[in-house]
């Protein structure tokens, strides 16, 4: 496992294209950029990679590159696609926590989210609450007893860390975040007993659940649930107030992975790019090395991922207030 993502991370990606596979060759010859707005190895970085690896299949004589633009809690790398010539050859990925940051007028957006030109979302991000198995805690309800626990987060901004106050107002949990971990660094801390817990995606904790690291104590995903026996977060609602709170991170478990280009793209241009999108997610390769990897595919195009942008963005003022005073805005 870990040898395939160094060597995903590390290559050049070129795809050997085929003359059926796209509509026509508009992106021959030329070399379409592909930022990941988080810093390399990630989930994130994994599954921007897989797609550039891909994507030049179905766009006949392209050639792609990954660039990362981490920072700011995903604000720069966004920025950085917004801003860039919207002729195609730029395109990318960004947190859903910058959803978030819209709603609450965070600095440092030089974007409007929903004017993004989408191309489709990768997957979806049920949400869990994990704890680790040397947190000294056996179940949630043991957890909303305690003081003062410790949970990581990937940062300021980030969609683990709205995430993480978000549930912490609606549920009155008390909890102390510690910021800037992510990925291997928060499950070693977890394993260390430095934090005893985080709220992360079931996808990129299923294995640090299966070694044993921690175990599911709430699941907060949707109606249908992801994860049996483990206590829903509806049970722990108490109020209206709650309610939309929860619904709302329950709403940004379905944007994940966004796929978008700049905004203002011409309209031959981005069906031949939402084309593609969709082709590789269906494809048997990016399939089988997907699910190789562990990388959940749930794919919706880009739009119906708009109008789903549009409701997320469309908050009533009770809830964008909640969010300021949980962010501190």
């Amino acid at each position: 496992m870990l040898k395939r993502l160094i060597a995903i991370a590390a290559a050049v990606l070129l795809v050997p294209a085929s003359a059926s596979a796209a509509s026509n060759d508009m992106f021959k010859g030329k070399t379409i950029t592909y930022i990941v707005s988080t810093t390399a190895g990630g989930g994130y970085d994994t599954y921007g990679r897989m797609i550039a690896r891909y994507m030049p299949k179905y766009l006949p004589g392209a050639r792609m590159i990954v660039r990362n633009v981490p920072g700011a809690g995903n604000i720069i790398g966004a920025n950085a696609i917004y801003t860039a010539r919207a002729d195609g050859t730029t395109i990318g990925m960004f947190n859903t926590g910058l959803i978030y940051n819209q709603l609450i007028g965070a600095a440092g957006m030089n974007f409007d989210i929903g004017k993004f030109s989408f191309l489709g979302k990768a997957a979806t991000e049920a949400r869990a609450v994990v704890l680790g198995t040397n947190s000294g805690l056996k179940s949630f309800d043991e957890m909303l007893k305690a003081k003062d626990v410790k949970f990581a987060t990937s940062g300021i901004g980030t969609a683990s860390w709205f995430d993480s106050r978000i549930l912490a107002d609606a549920l009155k949990l008390n909890i102390q975040l510690v910021n800037n971990f992510s990925g291997n660094t928060a499950e070693l801390s977890m394993r260390r007993g430095e934090v005893a817990g985080q709220i992360g995606t079931v996808e990129s904790l299923e294995q640090f659940v299966k070694s044993g690291g921690g175990f599911y104590a709430l699941e907060i995903s949707g109606d249908e649930g992801h994860l049996p026996g483990v206590p829903r977060v509806a049970q722990y609602t108490k109020d209206e107030r709650a309610r939309k709170l929860v619904a709302l991170l329950q709403a940004m478990s379905e944007l994940g992975r966004l796929q978008v280009a700049p905004p203002g793209m011409p309209a031959d241009t981005l069906a031949v790019l939402r084309t593609a999108m969709a082709q590789v997610m269906k494809d048997p390769g990016f399939i089988a090395d997907s699910e190789k990897l562990n990388l959940p595919i749930d794919f919706l195009p880009g739009d119906v991922v708009a109008e789903k942008i549009k409701t997320a963005l469309n908050q009533p003022p009770e809830i964008v207030a909640a969010l300021k005073a949980v962010s501190g805005s």
